[in-house]
């Protein structure tokens, strides 16, 4: 069965009293999507995509807000937000339509977030990473999992994403950190 972006939006747990809740969290994560996939890159564009596109959302959606959310609100949600189940969320929804077959190429790396860095002054430096699995013949992310590095390491979480992604015969492309001894027989 297939499932809907905004069917798999609304499984994310919204975290909000519902004292003051203007606006379904749902509503506020698809235009995040979509408003990133356009190419909004701060809380003010979200707000104005959203401003923008008002009348032609709200018709298609059934929308019956009198205006989108404002950028604080986006700034709000964000914040607070349980990044790892929108990204199950939408990995899931986006993986209906992928079917990764033998002989396909996977890459597979991880990045630190700028600006997470704390203790950086000592050996300890503690960071949010994010790794993801990249389709090259589709073009697009079929996995990604964020990490603390104080509580996790890359090594780690691709080994953890490769048994969840259960793919056989696919070529992985990964750093050289991952070239380890017994490491590809086990997966």
């Amino acid at each position: 069965m297939t499932v809907s972006l905004i069917q798999s939006l609304q499984q994310i747990r919204d975290f909000r009293t519902s004292r003051g809740r203007r606006y379904q969290l749902w509503l506020i994560l698809l235009l995040v999507i979509m408003g990133t996939i356009s190419g909004c890159r701060s809380y003010y564009a979200l707000e104005d995509f959203g401003v923008r596109h008002y009348e032609a959302l709200s018709k298609q959606l059934g929308l019956r807000t009198t205006r989108m959310p404002s950028d604080t609100t986006f700034r709000r949600i964000l914040e607070k937000l349980d990044f790892q189940s929108l990204a199950e969320q939408f990995e899931q929804w986006a993986n209906q339509t992928i079917n990764i077959q033998a002989q396909e190429w996977v890459a597979i790396d991880g990045k630190s977030i700028k600006g997470t860095v704390s203790e950086y002054q000592t050996a300890d430096q503690n960071f949010v990473g994010l790794v993801s699995a990249y389709s090259s013949l589709h073009g697009v992310v079929i996995a990604t999992q964020q990490f603390e590095s104080k509580h996790n390491s890359e090594l780690k979480v691709v080994q953890t994403m490769l048994r969840a992604l259960n793919l056989e015969g696919v070529v992985f492309t990964m750093d050289a950190l991952h070239c380890q001894k017994n490491y590809a027989a086990n997966h």
